[in-house]
């Protein structure tokens, strides 16, 4: 059952990449492709109706990792405590400045919303990649199964590491790129005009970034944990995670230059799924490395009861059911390009 529960929560954080990584990027990109007042209420509008739900899947992956890895859940969040606030404040700035953006209009204030709208995005895609990081590296857990990590130290991957250092950065900004170009991609989707061909331009600017980033984070992270290279030796079969993010990020400039903007999003998410689910490939069975690595968590040592695990299976499947149902109507429903008209009496 710890198996299967692993499973399920990279699952769930792969879609929470997916859905509230593209309007991330496209928070971060705002003020580059939107250079006036109606343009920057065309990108608002095509994140205002699914930002919020899309975070649902931050929510509901926090708690089925404290259902399921409850040793992992306590370890983490205490020892990722002072980061773990950040994201919070910069999760409510994000939200506040959303909503305020569109039901307060105002000559003084618009600029400010706009301003926490992008700077709260963007230190949200390094912090998560930054942290993903910090978990591929791993942490300074002890015989106890907790640690504590100050925000930086030296920068350095000694002992005494920090929240940031020269690789979390590293990823960070890969973190942000991806992102980046995976909400430029959305708002093309999304909008039309200059608007969307500003965005198509950005994401083929970004790309060369993400494609030398990739290769140099993927090359660096086979010597700071050898539990990747070492599982994808062992297992073969298991390529085929990075080959899906090598395809994507092909995909993702062929379909650009075609002009089929539908395929070059879903490119990008491909390029994603394929790079989060060899990260969960190449750690397994750990969930929490540690700097020394009998220290580290593992599946078996970090899960709940199996009886538990297999009756909370039955519960979250329906959950999920219900919660997928939900998903598609609204997407469905948000179909096609935005409408400014329609997003002002939505939101008015």
């Amino acid at each position: 059952m710890g198996i299967v529960w692993f499973c399920l929560v990279a699952v769930m954080i792969t879609v929470y990449v997916l859905l509230d990584g593209f309007d991330l990027g496209a928070g971060a990109i705002h003020l580059i492709i939107a250079k006036t007042d109606e343009e920057r209420r065309q990108v608002l509008a095509s994140v205002g109706p699914v930002w919020d739900g899309n975070e649902v899947w931050l929510l509901a992956a926090g708690g089925t990792l404290y259902f399921a890895f409850p040793a992992l859940y306590a370890s983490g969040f205490s020892g990722f405590y002072l980061p773990l606030m950040m994201v919070l404040w910069l999760l409510i700035l994000r939200g506040t400045s959303i909503e305020f953006r569109n039901h307060l209009h105002s000559a003084v204030w618009e600029p400010v919303w706009d301003f926490l709208f992008c700077s709260s995005s963007l230190l949200l895609a390094v912090f998560f990649g930054a942290a993903l990081a910090n978990v591929v590296r791993g942490v300074p857990l002890d015989s106890t199964g907790y640690f504590f990590e100050p925000l930086w130290t030296n920068f350095a991957l000694g002992e005494e590491t920090g929240i940031l250092d020269w690789y979390t950065i590293l990823v960070g900004v890969l973190a942000l790129l991806a992102l980046a170009m995976h909400g430029a991609l959305w708002v093309q989707l999304k909008t039309t005009g200059p608007v969307s061909q500003r965005s198509a331009r950005l994401a083929c600017q970004i790309w060369w970034g993400v494609v030398a980033l990739t290769a140099i984070v993927t090359a660096v992270t086979f010597k700071i944990q050898p539990q990747v290279k070492e599982n994808l030796i062992t297992y073969p079969w298991g390529m085929i995670f990075p080959l899906l993010a090598v395809a994507g990020l092909a995909g993702v400039q062929f379909e650009i230059v075609k002009r089929d903007e539908s395929k070059a999003f879903l490119a990008s998410c491909a390029y994603l799924t394929g790079m989060l689910t060899s990260v969960v490939f190449g750690l397994y069975p750990m969930v929490l490395p540690a700097r020394n690595p009998i220290y580290s968590l593992t599946v078996a040592s970090a899960k709940a009861a199996d009886y538990g695990l297999k009756i909370g299976l039955i519960w979250w499947v329906l959950g999920i059911v219900l919660a997928t149902c939900y998903f598609i109507f609204v997407y469905r429903n948000f179909a096609g390009k935005v409408s400014l008209e329609k997003d002002v009496h939505t939101h008015g």
